[in-house]
């Protein structure tokens, strides 16, 4: 990306090669009042016999950038800058052309992971929001972005279902949503509890994977009804995904891999189930020793099929912390049995919780569908809002169930409080919807977007909504480069306060002066740019009134 702080980090990496130093320059976010950025770098090198060269050359290639104002080194070497909030002014807008890349690569976003014959629970919320903003980062940046569902459409739990089906005697056309959501648990809790009903699943799963035309006729029904409803049920929650693949659509690549690892003697059979040959504790299993396939299996499979159907550099799966084992076995295996040499990052998360800390759950004890916690959050923000239309409400109850999940740190848990997240004057999504229809008022009732105009001594509010909004990028790098979408809610929040206190400082429409009116239009302006990109970025759609 082509912002201040990356040439500000390549002319100073640059730079130092002539002293025979390399160093990734890492800049921060001043803690001092009169600076907005930090750079730390020159204080392991305090010793240096060439410090004070190394210094005075830092110092003099600072101040030769046009959009910095203020250079000062502490007595550690330290480095403090200041921003020519003037010329920045002429370049930056916070849109995503300040941010595309010159060599833009294709990244897959495995997320979501629905099973058909359940409905989406509030377990799901995390992947998909995660999922989500990091495929929307990306994107913004200009990479070519590629997002896949993941689903869990084959194997045994289809077996259960298509068993119950056939036990009951259910007309498989006749069924509704709500019919195979019931089935899914009962069908579960007879394949533990009933010997005969097991080797019944046995056989019907079998009869899937051989390709048996009546069992996969009543698949395709069960796949068709309840994929429908992961549809409509993820519209809701403003959720897309461009591909829809299923492990059922990867099952084809399985005989011909496993084939092929054999011959290439990566795997070998130990009691008729298939494990790796790689040198792991425990070792890697393949398949069983039934010839059922694992997960791991499917993933194998998986990466084949989208090396063959979407080329890409990198893939990310979001996926919660309790799978970590199962991706580092992955990606163990992926280097052992020699797949292309690609990039793959698991970003995982902690769970969501009820404001006490405990699972969400249903009043009768199951796990919470998701739908339920959209619906009670909708009717809790329309006791508050009731003059607003359906669109509106929906769109701030998508915020809500948004921006409380991505504030938190992806590594650690969260409890969802309703009352907490749906306050008006607290760090929440509404408050940062509150703040931008505040700025979109106010431009509506002024022509134009304003510009800085003549250098002038700021106010301290100005001073401070200008720092936070040219580090926009700051955070958008620290949170692609972290996987970690939190910096970027954050800073979402703390933007959306420092110009409500702008805004709270003189009525702007009022002010006479219009070169200082047009400068804090501009202000106004930029604020409103940077808030929609960040919500973009976050998954947000911004609502056009309160």
């Amino acid at each position: 990306m082509n912002t201040i702080l990356s040439i500000i980090k390549e002319e100073l990496r640059i730079l130092l090669l002539d002293f025979d130093i390399q160093e990734n320059i890492q800049i921060s976010v001043s803690k001092l009042d009169a600076f907005d950025i930090q750079i730390n770098n020159l204080v392991k090198y305090e010793n240096h016999s060439s410090i004070k060269e190394i210094k005075n050359a830092v110092n003099e290639k600072l101040e030769s950038i046009e959009y910095l104002s203020g250079v000062e080194f502490g007595e550690k070497f330290f480095i403090n800058i200041k921003f020519d909030y003037y010329e920045l002014s002429k370049v930056i807008t916070n849109l995503n052309d300040n941010f595309k890349l010159e060599s833009p690569k294709t990244i897959i976003f495995d997320y979501g992971g629905p099973n058909i014959g359940k409905p989406l629970h509030v377990g799901h919320l995390r992947s998909l929001n995660i999922g989500r903003s990091l495929y929307n980062m990306h994107n913004f940046i200009g990479n070519d972005t590629n997002s896949d569902i993941h689903m869990g459409d084959w194997g045994m739990p289809i077996a259960q279902i298509i068993s119950y089906i056939e036990k009951e005697n259910i007309d498989i056309k006749s069924l509704k949503v709500e019919d195979l959501e019931s089935i899914y648990p009962i069908s579960s809790k007879l394949y533990s509890e009933d010997k005969n009903f097991e080797e019944k699943a046995k056989e019907i799963n079998k009869n899937l994977n051989t390709g048996n035309k009546e069992t996969i006729e009543k698949w395709k029904s069960i796949k068709k009804l309840s994929l429908a409803s992961i549809k409509e049920s993820l519209g809701i929650l403003n959720h897309d995904f461009d591909y829809w693949y299923g492990e059922s659509d990867v099952n084809y690549v399985i005989p011909g891999m496993l084939d092929d690892l054999i011959k290439k003697d990566k795997v070998r059979y130990d009691e008729n189930a298939l494990i790796s040959n790689e040198d792991t504790d425990p070792k890697i299993l393949i398949t069983k020793s039934d010839g059922s396939y694992l997960y791991i299996t499917t993933d194998l499979a998986t990466v084949l099929h989208r090396e063959r159907n979407i080329p890409y550099d990198k893939a990310y799966y979001v996926v919660d912390n309790r799978q970590s084992l199962h991706f580092e076995q992955l990606f163990s295996s992926l280097k052992y049995f020699e797949f292309k040499n690609l990039d793959y990052e698991h970003v995982s998360f902690g769970t969501l919780n009820d404001e006490k800390g405990n699972p969400f759950k249903t009043r009768e004890g199951g796990t919470k569908p998701l739908l339920e916690l959209f619906k009670e959050t909708y009717e809790y923000i329309y006791k508050i809002n009731k003059d607003l239309n359906k669109e509106s409400i929906d769109l701030l109850t998508n915020t809500v169930l948004t921006f409380s999940d991505l504030l938190t740190n992806r590594k650690t848990n969260y409890k969802f409080n309703l009352k907490k997240f749906t306050n008006i004057s607290g760090k929440t999504g509404i408050y940062v919807q509150y703040s931008q229809v505040r700025a979109k008022k106010l431009l509506e009732h002024n022509d134009g977007h304003g510009e800085f105009g003549a250098k002038r001594n700021l106010s301290s509010a100005e001073n401070q909504l200008m720092s936070d909004l040219f580090l926009f990028s700051y955070y958008l790098e620290r949170s692609i480069e972290l996987s970690e979408p939190h910096h970027l809610a954050n800073y979402l929040y703390e933007i959306s306060n420092s110009f409500n206190l702008f805004y709270e400082e003189e009525k702007i429409l009022s002010i006479e002066d219009e070169e200082l009116k047009n400068s804090k239009i501009y202000i106004t302006n930029l604020f409103l740019n940077t808030c929609h990109s960040a919500m973009f970025c976050l998954g947000i759609k911004p609502v056009n009134k309160m």
